[in-house]
Parts: C-alpha cells; sequence; structure tokens
C-alpha cells in the first residue's frame, strides 16, 4: 500500500463527491509533469489524503488503475489552462469528521517532508502540485494526527474485484455522445459503486430495515432499476437506498417495497416464513422518504413490487 497526497482547492467538490481524482497528461506547454505521472503509479488499495483550504478534508481509497480521459464536464471553468486530455483514477472518497491543518503541526510533519515533490512548504502551505507520493514515516505522522479516522475509511472502502463488462455495460462503454468519466459512472451505478454510491449515501445514512450503519456492509440499490432509468436518473442519489444484502435482494427482486410515509409493504408472493427467519419486522416504518425519492417509490411500488 501507497499513500499519496492530492491538492484539489479547485476540484474538491467534483472530484471528492464524485468518486476520482482526475489531471493532465502534460503540463499545458506539452512538459513533463512528476505530479501527473504519478496517476500512473497508483494503484487499487492505495490511500489519498485530500488537501484542500489548507485542511486534509477527505481521505480516500483507490479503486481502479489510471485510465486515459477527457477532462470532467463538470469541472466548468476550474483549471481552464489545463490540457484536455488526461487521467481519471477513481478513488472513494470519505470526508473527515475531524478535519486537521498540516500548517498547525510543521514540527511533526516537517522533518518527514520528501526532499524532492514534496506536497508541503516547510510553513506548512501546499505547494501547486497536483498528486504527491507521500513517505511510509510522513504518512505514519498524518494517521497519527487524524486518529482512526483512516483506519475506519480504510475498513468501509472494500476494493472490488473486477468484473467483466456484460452486453449492456458493453453497448455502453461504446456509446459516443457522452464523455469517458460519465460512461464509467454509469457502469460504476449499475454495480452500486461509485458517484452513484456516493450520492445516496448523501441521503441515506444506513439499512433502513436493519440499521445497519457500516456502509462496507450495505448495497447502493436502485430504487428505479438501473436498466429502467435514463442517465441522470441513474446517478440520482434520491434514485437510492442503502441497504443490507438480504434486504436488497428482497427489494430488488419486487418481494418487499415501501409507502412515501415509510411503511413496509409485504408480497403476497414472499414467504412468510422468510420474514421471521431473517428478523423482519412486518409492522416496521423506515421513516419518511424526502419528495424526489417518494418518485422513485412510485415507480417501485408499480412495476417492480409483485401484488
Amino acid at each position: 500500500m501507497q499513500h499519496w497526497w492530492v491538492n484539489q482547492n479547485q476540484t474538491y467538490k467534483h472530484e471528492v463527491g464524485g468518486g476520482y481524482m482526475w489531471s493532465p497528461k502534460t503540463n499545458s506547454d506539452g512538459g513533463r509533469n512528476q505530479f501527473y505521472i504519478n496517476m500512473t503509479l497508483v494503484e487499487p488499495g492505495d490511500v489519498v489524503y485530500s488537501f484542500c483550504d489548507t485542511y486534509i478534508k477527505a481521505v480516500g481509497i483507490v479503486i481502479n488503475k489510471a485510465m486515459s480521459s477527457s477532462k470532467p464536464t463538470e469541472f466548468g471553468s476550474s483549471g481552464s489552462n489545463w490540457n484536455d486530455d488526461g487521467w481519471f483514477v477513481e478513488t472513494d472518497f470519505i470526508e473527515l469528521d475531524t478535519p486537521i491543518k498540516p500548517s498547525q503541526h510543521m514540527g511533526l510533519i516537517l522533518p518527514t517532508l520528501p526532499p524532492k515533490y514534496s506536497p508541503l512548504q516547510a510553513n506548512g502551505n501546499g505547494n501547486q502540485v497536483y498528486l504527491a507520493n507521500v513517505p511510509q514515516a510522513m504518512a505514519q505522522v498524518l494517521n497519527n494526527l487524524l486518529g482512526k479516522q483512516v483506519d475506519n475509511v480504510i475498513e468501509d472502502i472494500q476494493v472490488p474485484q473486477e468484473e467483466e463488462q456484460d452486453k449492456e455495460e458493453l453497448e455502453l462503454s461504446q456509446r459516443k455522445d457522452i464523455p469517458e468519466t460519465e460512461k464509467q459512472q454509469l457502469i460504476k451505478a449499475r454495480r452500486g459503486q461509485g458517484l452513484f454510491r456516493s450520492r445516496v449515501g448523501m441521503f441515506e445514512k444506513s439499512c433502513r430495515v436493519t440499521g445497519v450503519t457500516k456502509k462496507a456492509h450495505l448495497r447502493a440499490s436502485h430504487i428505479k432499476p438501473w436498466s429502467k432509468s435514463t442517465d441522470s436518473e441513474k446517478l440520482d442519489g434520491n434514485n437510492g437506498l442503502l441497504l443490507s444484502p438480504h434486504i436488497d435482494h428482497l427489494f430488488d427482486k419486487g418481494y418487499i417495497s415501501f409507502t412515501n410515509q415509510g411503511a413496509l409493504l409485504i408480497s403476497s408472493k414472499l414467504d412468510q416464513n422468510i420474514m421471521h427467519l431473517w428478523k423482519i419486522q412486518p409492522d416496521i416504518n423506515v421513516g419518511q422518504f424526502n419528495v424526489n425519492q417518494a418518485q422513485y417509490l412510485e415507480f417501485h411500488r408499480s412495476y417492480i413490487f409483485l401484488k
């Protein structure tokens, strides 16, 4: 496992929220840039410290190796001088409950800074770089300062095993009307990963039925199925729930659904012994859904739920 430091002042919201890192391949004049080359050196499972507005605000885990990609359209005017041809690295980030300001801890950090290609100046201010390698000694200091937050991120974010694309995903990957970054996010959304999972997590903090909060043990499940959704619906956080695997199975197959007010609906097709064995309370109320979630639930009740 390697450790990396990414400066995201201009693109923090897009990259951390979207679950990725992106950089040009070269400087605007075509020159070599080690901090962009580093994007090709990361490996799945590596740890990334996200630095923004003088704080380490988030920690991420690299999910996949770098792939060529044009600049994300959501960057807008940010990095207007960057080349469009770049590197995309899928990285799941979790924002920290207790960010740290490195400049307040330079007595500990300074002796561990790399002699070349350092992400920080001696005074704790960030250098104008993108992705920098973090030496082991520096990573240990940062982890100590962050307490158990880094261990929690490593535990919560699981690097999925590589899956072969099926027919629908292959068709999507061959589309020419959307950029590569969006193709990848749509494919990840089908698997309950990437940007979709991050967006679902903005609304849902646990499985509403079981109460499990550890995201490593929850699936991001579409309410309106991926195959029936538009591109925007596929990535809409309102179109998803975080569910324990057995609850996800019941919901996905239409054996259960929910009213907009949170009452559990149970299909007559479901063997009631399953409810007993899985200790699911039939009279449970899982809480009110927001207006946008309710629209997707209406589709689920009408077309997926087995009456």
